[in-house]
């Protein structure tokens, strides 16, 4: 165990190593040049370079990306331009919200997604599977906005049950979290079934069931335990994208989150802000995926890590 873990440290080291390096060669090449942002349209060209200078922008390429990782090692991300505040506390404001959203949305997925593809998988060939797996498609295919306006305007403005945006209360979490929810749970219905479909194939399962056992306790003691592998990577998945911030739910539920942040610093092309971003949310994909690989075997004892 030891072992894996280390050597799954040093990957993750590289592969964060190699994102840092890619993100800051495209915002390098970038044509939008931060230090107009900054400066604004009526600067002159000295107060455009006194300002660059300031930056250190005006430096060879791997001249900043040294000064940059250096500052990584330390525990700093840099400091915003437009905000004058540091990415860190950025970013650290904004995770309570992130992550309180991200259990909410996965919690959503899984009960969603798995119900519908235990039962299209119990029911294969019949009209719930064919019912379920529509549904599943659509789920896949709907835009986020869509989903997003329409539970809104269905349970927000109509029905009055919920706020209409907003971060504070469980109230304002149903909405953003079911619209997650809703859009990610095709995905889960999908895989659980194909992966059911495997199981319930299998010799244990003909043998329980000749035992006399019932069809709920084949099901869910026997078969879903084995079924639910390839979910728990498609989790780890999960984790890095909406650590990353889902920016149109977020925008239209008015959620102080990761997304918006980074929706505003693309806007603002402020670097320091969308390096740091991209770093949380590389990080998140590299420890849901290492975390998922360390729950398997506790979920079938078969699988060794080593």
């Amino acid at each position: 165990m030891l072992g894996y873990l280390t050597r799954r440290l040093v990957q993750s080291a590289l592969i964060l190593l190699g994102v840092s390096f890619i993100t800051f060669i495209l915002l390098y090449v970038l044509p939008a040049d931060p230090v107009r942002q900054i400066a604004g349209r009526a600067a002159t060209p000295e107060t455009v370079e006194n300002i660059r200078r300031q930056l250190g922008l005006d430096q060879p390429f791997f001249v900043q990306y040294g000064r940059y990782l250096w500052g990584l090692v330390q525990g700093d991300m840099g400091r915003s331009y437009l905000q004058k505040t540091e990415v860190t506390e950025l970013i650290l404001s904004r995770l309570p919200a992130t992550l309180l959203l991200m259990l909410a949305a996965i919690t959503a997925e899984l009960l969603i997604g798995l119900a519908m593809g235990i039962i299209a998988a119990v029911w294969r060939g019949r009209w719930p599977d064919q019912l379920l797996m529509m549904a599943s498609f659509i789920t896949v295919s709907a835009p986020q906005f869509v989903v997003s306006l329409l539970l809104l305007y269905v349970f927000a403005v109509q029905l009055r049950w919920f706020p209409i945006g907003g971060y504070g209360t469980f109230a304002h979490l149903v909405l953003p979290a079911l619209t997650l929810g809703i859009l990610g749970s095709g995905w889960y219905a999908r895989m659980m079934r194909s992966s059911m479909i495997d199981v319930l194939r299998t010799d244990y399962i003909r043998t329980a069931r000749a035992k006399g056992l019932g069809r709920a306790r084949v099901v869910l003691r026997h078969a879903l335990p084995n079924a639910i592998l390839p979910v728990i990577a498609m989790i780890g998945i999960d984790i890095g994208i909406f650590m990353g911030g889902i920016v149109v739910v977020e925008s239209v539920f008015g959620w102080p989150g990761i997304g918006q942040l980074a929706w505003q610093a693309i806007q603002r092309v402020d670097i320091p802000i969308i390096m740091g971003v991209t770093l949380v949310s590389a990080c998140a994909i590299v420890l849901g995926n290492l975390l998922a690989d360390l729950v398997a075997p506790f979920v079938d004892p078969r699988i060794k890590l080593r």
